[in-house]
């Protein structure tokens, strides 16, 4: 009962278009197509591995929300060690001081996300619409006799339909909320870590 609650919570704080499920009960999600999960295997990965400290935050409009931190962070703490990128991920400071921040900031998309679900719920559905949730995902990591970290980016998104709204084109529709965000998260920070072993600074 616990982990459900904090699941709602996570959706209701970080998804705007959670409001649109609340008035009309009929959504369906998608996962925007532009940023495909870039595999592990494709990472460059150093001869001489090193052990770093993750802190990962996610954020609702640059705003820290400790909900979906908790929700989130052992996925991505997963998903770091399993890149094999690293010799060992730490929660506590490692030894050469070593520390890989990830940032997820959850922007919505459209403004008038409430009003387009209400004049969705006022047809009963015959009038379809949609609303999308963008994301920000920033890596920062910086080694032990680094003097400047290397920084990347990736941006995500997350559509949401209503009513009698087609699909979006080139997105992957999932069955629920807790999917969508999963599957987004994997390949958002998939893009930040690829990116971030091809720095030539990275050691």
């Amino acid at each position: 009962m616990n982990n459900k609650f904090q699941y709602f919570q996570f959706i209701k704080l970080t998804i705007a278009s959670i409001f649109l499920l609340m008035l009309t009960g009929c959504a369906t999600m998608y996962v925007d197509g532009t940023t495909k999960e870039i595999k592990a295997s494709e990472y460059k990965v150093q001869q001489e591995k090193q052990a770093v400290m993750l802190v990962f935050e996610f954020q609702t409009k640059g705003v820290a929300n400790a909900q979906a931190t908790k929700y989130l962070k052992d996925k991505i703490v997963d998903q770091v060690k399993n890149s094999g990128i690293f010799s060992e991920v730490s929660l506590n400071p490692v030894a050469g001081n070593r520390v890989l921040s990830i940032t997820l900031n959850n922007v919505p998309l459209s403004d008038d996300a409430f009003s387009k679900g209400f004049v969705t719920g006022l047809t009963f559905g015959l009038a379809g619409s949609s609303v999308s949730d963008g994301y920000v995902c920033t890596a920062r990591y910086l080694g032990g006799d680094q003097q400047q970290p290397i920084v990347t980016q990736a941006r995500h998104a997350i559509h949401t339909t209503l009513g009698a709204k087609g699909s979006p084109d080139n997105a992957t529709k999932t069955a629920n909320a807790e999917e969508a965000v999963t599957l987004m998260t994997r390949q958002i920070v998939s893009h930040v870590l690829f990116d971030m072993t091809q720095d030539a600074g990275f050691k």
